[in-house]
C-alpha cells in the first residue's frame, strides 16, 4: 500500500476543499492518506511519503503564500525528487499564473509531476472536485 501526505494552505476554504478531494481521490485508489494543513506539517516526515500533493492558493501579486506554505515548500522540495508529486490550488484574481510559476520550480529542483496540476478560479465546482479526486488516485 503506498502512503500520500495532502498537504495545503487555505485562506477561504476553496483550496482546503480541493484537498479534502485529492486525499479522497487517493485513498480510493488504495493509498493510506494524511491530510495535512501546512501549519501542522513536518518537511522531514515528507521523505516518508510515496506520494505528496501540494495545494496552495494565490496570494499577493500571484504567488504561493510567503509566510508558511513558500518556506516548506522550499524546505521540503529537496526531498521530492523520485517521488509522486501533484500540485493544486485555487486563485481569486490574475489569471492563475502563480501555478506555472510554481511548476517552473519544481523542476528546477528536479522534481517531476506525475499529473497536470489542478487549477480554479474562486470555490471549486463538481467537474473542478472530480478533476481533484483523479488527481489524488495519480499519486497513490
Amino acid at each position: 500500500m503506498s502512503t500520500v501526505a495532502v498537504v495545503y494552505f487555505s485562506s477561504t476554504g476553496n483550496t482546503e476543499a480541493m484537498a479534502n478531494a485529492v486525499a479522497d481521490g487517493a485513498r480510493e485508489a488504495g493509498a493510506s492518506t494524511d491530510l495535512i494543513n501546512v501549519q501542522d506539517a513536518d518537511a522531514s516526515a515528507i521523505a516518508n511519503y510515496d506520494g505528496v500533493a501540494l495545494g496552495c492558493s494565490a496570494m499577493g501579486a500571484e504567488q504561493l503564500e510567503e509566510t508558511t506554505f513558500d518556506p516548506f515548500f522550499n524546505q521540503v522540495a529537496p526531498l521530492l525528487a523520485g517521488k509522486k508529486v501533484v500540485l493544486f490550488g485555487s486563485y481569486g484574481w490574475g489569471g492563475g499564473e502563480y501555478m506555472n510559476i510554481w511548476k517552473d520550480s519544481c523542476t528546477a529542483y528536479g522534481i517531476t509531476l506525475a499529473a497536470e496540476p489542478v487549477i480554479t478560479e474562486g470555490a471549486p465546482d463538481d467537474s473542478v472536485l472530480a478533476e481533484c479526486n483523479a488527481l489524488g488516485k495519480s499519486v497513490a
